[in-house]
């Protein structure tokens, strides 16, 4: 039987997803975990892998598994294995054609800026700090430029293994709700350090640093080097994934729960 399963997790206690000589990693301790209630060892594929330090709200991923076990029973025999920084959120047996890579449709993702003079204790590694006054408007007038299909080369960082660099940005809104900038981006798929380099460049803009137009000519330059700064994982959220209805998987306000007011 094939399990997908949607996962929240703090990264910041994690060297990323992926299994890895460095440990703890968010992979080995939900492949750790399952085995545990499976009485056999179990592999997890996700739909993004992230890395040290970012975060996932809804990370989506899928294993397969001879044992018979409800939902409750993964979710709660998971849990009890599991460090505190990671959680199943839900568990939902899938046609074996599923994958959680493959089959996803689109991947959303979350980047928030803590944007006061003093640093931020309590949300100190789920945030990015920004201590300069940033003018999330022109922020958001700046990201319109990266809607569509287009070569995002010039946010693609060094070491990426895609086989080309053009991908579909679907949706991609900044705005302020009191002192954070949040940054919410939906693509059909994203290169490496893609969400973190399109925020670093916007960090720019709202600075005052570089001009609203300066978003397009990067994009249309496909020059990583002249563009902004790969911005700080710690603000950094795997918020859902999307796949077509027939796997009626959780969506939209199960997946993706932190909205404007939250």
């Amino acid at each position: 039987m094939r399990y997908a399963i949607g996962v929240e997790y703090d990264g910041s206690g994690f060297y990323g997803w992926q299994t890895q000589r460095q440990e703890p990693t968010v992979q080995a301790s939900l492949e750790s975990a399952l085995a545990a209630v499976a009485d056999h060892p179990v592999r997890v594929a996700c739909a993004g892998r992230t890395d040290t330090g970012v975060h996932a709200i809804c990370q989506v991923a899928h294993f397969d598994s001879e044992a018979e076990r409800t939902p409750r029973s993964w979710i709660l025999g998971a849990n009890s294995n599991l460090p505190p920084g990671v959680c199943l959120l839900w568990v939902k047996p899938v046609d074996d054609d599923f994958h959680a890579r493959f089959s996803a449709l689109a991947r959303s993702y979350r980047y928030v800026i803590a944007n006061r003079w003093v640093r931020p204790s309590l949300d100190a590694g789920r945030v990015c700090w920004e201590r300069r006054p940033l003018d999330a408007a022109a922020m958001r007038e700046g990201a319109q430029a990266l809607l569509g299909e287009h070569d995002f080369s010039a946010f693609r960082s060094a070491g990426c293994s895609a086989n080309h660099p053009v991908r579909e940005v679907q949706s991609l809104d900044v705005r302020r709700d009191g002192d954070r900038v949040v940054v919410d981006i939906t693509a059909n798929g994203f290169l490496y350090h893609m969400v973190r380099n399109i925020a670093g460049t916007l960090l720019k803009v709202g600075r005052g640093e570089q001009a609203v137009d300066w978003v397009r000519e990067i994009l249309e330059g496909r020059d990583r080097r002249l563009a902004g700064a790969t911005a700080s994982p710690d603000g950094l959220y795997f918020c859902a994934a999307r796949y077509p209805e027939r796997f009626g998987l959780p969506t939209g306000d199960v997946a993706f729960p932190m909205r404007e007011g939250d």
